[in-house]
């Protein structure tokens, strides 16, 4: 039965061959694997390499001498391969390109055996004693010479028990090999390659270990990053939404607090933006001398002001602090736009949300319509700062004028000097005065009106209105928010298999490393 399976895999290997060549005498790099289980057979992964030629013949291509070389030496470099380097006993050993191209790969002699073949066909009167003995050529592991079936054997269908019982008795009986008998044959080399490679595997456990080691690590960190797969009901779906968002939310406060970069940017604003453009206003062009006379002169209406122009006065001063509007309105805008760059932050810093594309483009927009509603809220407050300031004026700023009526203090001139081009420079310096003194108030009201309606409000609140309607929503659309990104899920499946294989690769060298 054994010599039929053996002639069933030898002919598929035949057929294979021809497959792949197309029934000619080329030769092809694909490998054709094929799996032996036997409980009489040691754990070795063997690689039967072309032999090496030295001319083409007829069907084959002119490179195929350096092609078969090409294809020998990729397989043989890997520094975890073991070499058989096989050479026919009735060829002279200088000749062989085994040795030749193994001492090449592998100069130490660390991985490479020797193995003699076609001994039983030397020509009578010599042997290979010296070659065996290591004396002809000395290698760093002994060599190990075998006896094969012949051809004859082969077509005869001879199984390869009786071939190794023939190769056994050969070594034994015959004068030359009788002492060397015990490490020649084909067993020997099996038991030989297993022990060597055993040895080879051992030195390599440490190192094994640590790359394991440190796979099962990465893999653990990449599937920390994408996250755990959700839970299947409702509740579980919605304890998973409120926690992603608590999430976020510390994210973006850390951001406000300073703990992460971002919130400085606010300060900025109010320690310089705001102060260059209340500065940019330039009050003391707006009260040039055409504007005053102007101004005061309307006041006046069909009848000149006897005492003073109080009138003039407040319409100078309400036309001066309204242009204030306008920096305090920007300032509410730059707050907002630093504040929605934040939520950006935070999003991409919430490795959850990357999770759930649907959630994060939810919690994006639930924290934009809430800033929104806050920079509209913080815009009324702050705007109303400098209305407040328009709609009534400090009286004890005027009373404590100095009373200098030559130089135009506290006036009560004639109506024939009202026009005085002295006095209306005294009232626009009064003025400027007075509109300067707000400018300092109001830039220290208009920040704490922003951060108390902005920045505050975002700590506080920013998801308060998402997590209402959160509340509200029905199992499926609750779920729709879930749904992850089909090529993270397929991710996360395969970084599982590959952990549950590593961890697997881990226990069983771990046990081979106690073993030792």
């Amino acid at each position: 039965m054994f010599v039929n399976c053996a002639a069933a895999v030898r002919k598929e290997i035949a057929d294979e061959t021809d497959r792949e060549t197309g029934l000619s005498k080329q030769i092809s790099s694909v490998p054709i694997h094929l799996s032996i289980y036997s409980p009489n057979v040691v754990n070795l992964t063997l690689v039967d390499l072309p032999g090496l030629t030295k001319v083409a013949v007829e069907g084959q291509s002119d490179n195929i001498v350096q092609d078969i070389e090409n294809m020998v030496r990729s397989f043989i470099e890997k520094p975890n391969c073991i070499i058989l380097a096989i050479s026919p006993a009735n060829q002279d050993l200088a000749t062989s390109d085994a040795i030749r191209i193994s001492r090449e790969v592998d100069p130490t002699g660390d991985r490479t055996l020797g193995v003699l073949t076609k001994i039983d066909l030397m020509d009578k009167g010599t042997d290979a004693v010296e070659i065996l003995a290591g004396k002809s050529y000395r290698l760093k592991f002994p060599w190990v010479g075998v006896v094969n079936r012949s051809q004859a054997d082969i077509n005869k269908n001879v199984d390869m028990i009786a071939a190794r019982l023939r190769e056994r008795e050969y070594f034994s009986t015959t004068p030359e090999y009788k002492h060397l008998a015990p490490r020649m044959g084909s067993e020997h080399l099996a038991r030989m390659l297993s022990k060597h490679l055993e040895t080879v595997i051992k030195s390599k456990i440490p190192g094994i270990q640590s790359l394991i080691s440190k796979t099962v690590a990465e893999l653990e960190t990449e599937l920390s990053l994408l996250g755990k797969p959700i839970s299947a009901d409702a509740g579980g779906k919605l304890y998973t939404v409120m926690e992603i968002c608590r999430l976020f939310d510390g994210i973006y406060k850390e951001h406000l607090d300073g703990l992460r970069s971002g919130g400085d940017k606010i300060y900025n604003i109010f320690d310089n933006q705001l102060p260059a453009a209340l500065k940019r206003l330039q009050f003391d062009k707006q009260l040039s001398m055409e504007n005053i006379r102007k101004l005061i002169t309307e006041a006046d209406g069909y009848q000149p002001h006897l005492i003073a122009p109080e009138q003039g006065y407040r319409r100078l001063i309400e036309s001066s602090i309204v242009s204030m509007r306008g920096p305090a309105e920007a300032a509410v805008d730059a707050v907002h736009i630093i504040l929605k760059d934040l939520v950006r932050k935070a999003i991409s810093e919430t490795p959850e949300l990357k999770q759930y594309p649907a959630l994060r483009v939810e919690v994006t927009n639930a924290a934009t319509e809430s800033l929104e509603r806050m920079r509209e809220q913080s815009k009324k407050a702050t705007l109303q700062l400098v209305d407040m300031e328009c709609s009534y004026l400090t009286a004890d700023f005027f009373r404590n004028l100095p009373q200098d009526v030559e130089k135009g203090g506290n006036p009560s001139h004639s109506i024939f000097d009202r026009y005085n081009d002295s006095y209306l420079r005294r009232i626009g310096t009064t003025v400027l005065a007075y509109v300067n003194m707000v400018c300092v108030s109001l830039r220290n009201s208009i920040p704490k009106s922003v951060v108390y309606c902005q920045v505050r409000e975002a700590k506080r609140v920013l998801l308060d209105q998402f997590f209402i309607e959160l509340g509200k929503l029905e199992t499926k659309r609750l779920s729709s928010l879930l749904n992850e990104d089909p090529a993270v899920m397929e991710r996360r499946a395969a970084l599982a298999r590959r952990l549950e294989l590593y961890r697997s690769a881990q226990a069983e060298i771990d046990s081979v490393a106690w073993a030792k």
